[in-house]
């Protein structure tokens, strides 16, 4: 699987602890304690290497996860503490049967989206989350953007001509396909629009690394002092509908009803 072999050879687990991957992470951990409570139960579906999970057994809630790739599940497993109340399996997104039906206050599908290219695919992936989460609990669903790749994928790289070319973009650059089969990019009407099919309530869109991804270097570069200001002015923006389009990564919140 072109998925598999992706992950097998990427350092997903050091890329959130990258300055730049550091916002997305601070961002997404920032919207989860909004709404997580002393008792809550929580699944991370396509959990990666257990960054989320990790962090959330370690301050003493309850987590299940469920990985698809077996390489990111070995290094989940070498990390669980004895301290921590978590499990972790193999399982796809697109069938949690193993799982019964409204047992999580808190439902995390911070992957999954990703790598799932048609609409059907992308609604069962919801649709699972959905079923699993319980009345009024809370789904995080993480989705990658679009325009951000075509900005600096294609422009700051200098790729712009092969994506035209092999994604098929056209010329108002609102749909294309990528070539690669790994991640499926988005816009923000496709995230509303698969939020719609479900009886639920919008709580929040957030651009979780907003334009970090962008600024790199300069990032790493700073000194604690301004990146800690730079981290609240992205916190401070990171809901804006006019910077939603330039973070790599957003993060669709509901509750369902």
């Amino acid at each position: 699987m072109k998925i598999e072999d992706y992950y097998n050879s990427y350092d997903e687990e050091n890329r959130l602890m990258s300055r730049y991957g550091m916002v997305e992470f601070i961002t997404t951990m920032h919207y989860i304690e909004k709404y997580i409570t002393a008792d809550s139960r929580i699944i991370e579906i396509g959990a990666g290497t257990g960054r989320y999970s990790h962090a959330l057994a370690k301050e003493g809630y309850c987590v299940d996860a469920v990985e698809l790739v077996e390489h990111n599940i070995d290094i989940f497993k070498e990390k669980i503490t004895p301290d921590e109340n978590i499990t972790i399996r193999q399982g796809n997104a697109m069938d949690l049967s193993d799982f019964k039906d409204n047992k999580y206050d808190i439902t995390l599908l911070l992957g999954p989206m990703y790598h799932l290219f048609t609409e059907e695919e992308q609604i069962r992936a919801l649709s699972e989350a959905y079923r699993v989460t319980k009345q009024g609990g809370i789904i995080f669903s993480a989705y990658c953007m679009g325009d951000a790749t075509i900005l600096t994928y294609g422009f700051l790289r200098n790729k712009i001509k092969e994506i035209m070319s092999d994604c098929r973009l056209n010329d108002s650059f609102d749909r294309f396909i990528s070539p690669w089969g790994i991640f499926q990019l988005y816009r923000k009407e496709d995230i509303i629009s698969l939020r719609n099919k479900f009886n639920v309530k919008s709580l929040h869109l957030v651009g979780t690394d907003g334009y970090s991804n962008h600024m790199r270097e300069t990032l790493e570069n700073m000194d604690e002092e301004t990146f800690k200001l730079y981290l609240k002015y992205h916190l401070a923006t990171c809901e804006r509908a006019d910077m939603l389009g330039i973070s790599h990564h957003t993060l669709d919140i509901f509750r369902k009803e």
